[in-house]
């Protein structure tokens, strides 16, 4: 038989989940390679063969985005599969308009042939842009849940940036878990919180495998979606946060419109700071295309440790690291603290940018007076620290939501970190929804 021939177009996450719930051991199909972007450093690897099983006793080669036209005419490509997210429309369009001029077919694969049936009640916190404000949504979530008595089990979105076998399925339950498994500064931007909040969290590689780990000990399981990606498991409630501060792009990015569109629940955050026209526009839209859904409206007040430190201070500020990079967001929360407790200046760290965090300004060239908190390597982690030492001022803020001090342990200068959380505005809130998902899918 001859094997359709494949590429699939990833960052290391969705790619590797839609090959091993299609493509492995999949008889019809042939993928030859993956590409790779957004992440520094994830190419010139290989998905190994003790995962990517019995048809790949080599492993599949993982290979930089760069060369999509070079292994399509190489290899007789015949299907190019994009499986990554947070990007625009008009971004597909032109990868499918290359993968075609270089002779494949292009393919999406959708929810119902990627998503993984559990035996437990499914909730999903997804948005539709990095930087919406789902990480707090999903600690909402859960903290709902655990006073109703249940228990919970997280699975977050897939971040396996070293070893993937290793990787395969990951349990967090304690700091000393993120040690174990090397993790990177935005891994634990996503886990720290939920430990500190007694939350099991688990994420990995095989995600059929770690679904069945975390129905062992869970009566519910929240899918905290990354990356504006729609879930990997069919959810009972589909949970979707969207950022007046950036209206219309619920409509103009993908995957996130798959999320707008599918949603049970859609909570729209930051209203207290966006303007009213933003929030306006996303109403529109939302009764536009999707006006069966429960709008809730919530707020993300910012919480500062220490802000005396603050006011008169020249202060440099670093920022959640995907926000602001692939999120496009110019600014985040620490910007706005700074603004807020009156700093004397925010000051500019662009001329003390040291290697791959100068490498981050200049893929994102829209970045300028923050630092966004990059730490995918220990290099780039040293060359953040570096950074931060090197900038004339006072004062660290960050807003990162880790304490960026446990992983750059020779900082020069004070830190006062940046915190928020989700706040619901009148009703519809949370809290109802909840109450009605328990009496409905639990204690029925």
């Amino acid at each position: 038989m001859n094997r359709k021939k494949v590429v699939i177009l990833g960052a290391a996450g969705r790619d590797f989940h839609n090959f091993n719930v299609f493509f492995r051991d999949n008889e019809e199909w042939e993928v030859v390679a993956f590409t790779a972007t957004q992440i520094p450093d994830i190419d010139g690897r290989k998905y190994p063969a003790e995962l990517a099983g019995k048809l790949y006793p080599e492993g599949i080669p993982i290979i930089s985005e760069d060369e999509l036209e070079k292994i399509i005419k190489e290899k007789s490509v015949d299907f190019a599969v994009f499986a990554y997210s947070d990007v625009a429309h008009e971004h597909v369009m032109h990868l499918a308009s290359r993968a075609m001029k270089a002779g494949a077919s292009f393919m999406l694969l959708g929810p119902e042939h990627t998503m993984l049936k559990s035996s437990k009640p499914v909730i999903s916190i997804c948005a539709v842009r990095t930087g919406c404000g789902k990480s707090q949504t999903t600690r909402r979530v859960a903290e709902l849940l655990t006073k109703a008595g249940l228990k919970v089990g997280i699975v977050r979105h897939p971040m396996p940036y070293g070893d993937l076998v290793a990787q395969r399925v990951q349990r967090f339950a304690s700091y000393e878990d993120l040690d174990k498994h090397n993790c990177t500064i935005e891994e634990r931007e996503e886990y720290e919180p939920h430990i500190d909040r007694g939350n099991v969290v688990y994420a990995g590689v095989d995600y059929e495998a770690i679904l069945r780990e975390v129905e062992k000990e869970a009566d519910v399981v929240i899918w905290d979606g990354g990356n504006n990606d729609f879930p990997f498991f069919k959810s009972d409630l589909e949970i979707v946060v969207v950022d007046p501060h950036r209206p219309g792009h619920e409509l103009a990015y993908f995957p996130g419109e798959v999320n707008f569109r599918r949603a049970d629940v859609i909570v729209i955050n930051k209203i207290d700071s966006a303007y009213p026209e933003g929030i306006e526009e996303v109403r529109e839209n939302i009764y536009a295309v999707n006006p069966q859904a429960v709008v809730v409206e919530a707020a993300s007040p910012l919480f500062v440790d220490e802000p005396e430190k603050i006011k008169g201070k020249r202060v440099v500020v670093v920022e959640d690291g995907p926000t602001v990079t692939h999120g496009e967001m110019p600014y985040g929360a620490g910007y706005v603290a700074a603004l807020k407790y009156g700093a004397a200046e925010i000051v500019d760290p662009t001329s003390h940018l040291v290697d791959t965090i100068a490498e981050t300004f200049e893929k994102y060239p829209h970045l300028s007076n923050i630092i966004p908190a990059m730490g995918y390597s220990p290099k780039q982690v040293a060359d953040l620290e570096a950074t931060l030492n090197a900038v004339d001022a006072d004062v660290i803020v960050s807003a990162t939501p880790i304490d960026i001090r446990r992983v750059a342990k020779n900082l020069n200068k004070p830190v006062v970190r940046v915190r928020y959380e989700l706040q619901e505005i009148g009703t519809p809130n949370l809290e109802g929804v909840i109450e009605e998902f328990i009496k409905e899918k639990i204690r029925k």
